[in-house]
């Protein structure tokens, strides 16, 4: 695997930081990867997968939403909704360098992202979620002790994986705005969820829901004892091996000319 830095404009003019993991020998398909919430695109999960699907001759691009990791912007004037806009920037900008992505992946929040966005971003024949939660409000839990003192002033600093986070009025009522059955009902492209039936942090009714919501084509595929970041090195790899596999028959196939019927029942 070779790796290029990429960087591309966002939402509001920002400059974002992004990396290209590309297989040696020219891709049989291109991927975007949305990671989790106040993550970046250099967590294990992102990077491990990545390096699984170069190995299976898919490139990805990974980029850090405004505010995050080594992008430009402040997060706290960012929310769900700019958070898609900037997904439509980083798809954007991989069209530009004839490289559309064919595959949407997104880890929890940005799992709920890449499902809001898909029917944006017409290239992308497969949808893949590892650890979404159906409702992107579903973060607030995160926040619950700090919802009235954020209601009360307008914004709280909080604690989210032990570092400190400015959270606004305007970031809680936006991701309550969202309606999630609309985006995953109406996406339009296969979708395989991915999900740890012991995870703490987004229960597994979420894959349930999502499940559920969507039309056919659609699978699922559990991941035993994984954490909800998928923090072992096992889990990250075994996840990139079979969503590889699976996103071949919608993805590579096109690839190759084989478009296949995708009947949305």
């Amino acid at each position: 695997m070779r790796s290029e830095r990429w960087q591309f404009t966002g939402h509001d003019g920002q400059t974002l930081a992004a990396r290209l993991d590309l297989p040696d020998p020219p891709p049989i398909a291109t991927t975007l990867f949305a990671h989790c919430f106040t993550c970046g695109k250099d967590v294990v999960a992102a990077s491990r997968i990545a390096a699984g699907l170069a190995a299976h001759g898919i490139a990805t691009l990974r980029f850090d939403f405004t505010g995050l990791g080594s992008s430009d912007g402040d997060f706290a004037n960012t929310n769900f909704t700019t958070n898609l806009q900037d997904l439509l920037a980083a798809a954007d900008a991989m069209h530009a360098h004839s490289m559309a992505p064919a595959l949407l992946i997104g880890h929890s929040l940005g799992g709920a992202a890449a499902l809001a966005a898909a029917a944006s971003i017409p290239e992308a024949r497969a949808i893949v979620t590892i650890g979404a939660p159906f409702d992107p409000g579903h973060v607030l839990h995160l926040i619950t002790a700090n919802l009235p003192e954020i209601a009360a002033r307008g914004e709280a600093v909080v604690s989210l994986g032990g570092r400190p986070f400015t959270i606004k009025q305007q970031f809680v009522e936006d991701l309550r705005a969202h309606d999630p059955v609309a985006s995953i009902r109406h996406l339009g492209k296969a979708l395989l969820v991915m999900h740890a039936p012991t995870d703490a942090i987004v229960g597994i009714d979420n894959a349930r829901q999502i499940f559920e919501a969507a039309r056919h084509p659609k699978s699922f595929i559990a991941l035993p004892d994984a954490s909800h970041l998928l923090d072992r090195r096992a889990d990250a790899e075994y996840a990139a091996a079979v969503l590889a596999a699976w996103s071949s028959r919608y993805v590579v196939a096109v690839t190759r000319g084989e478009v296949p019927a995708l009947h949305g029942r």
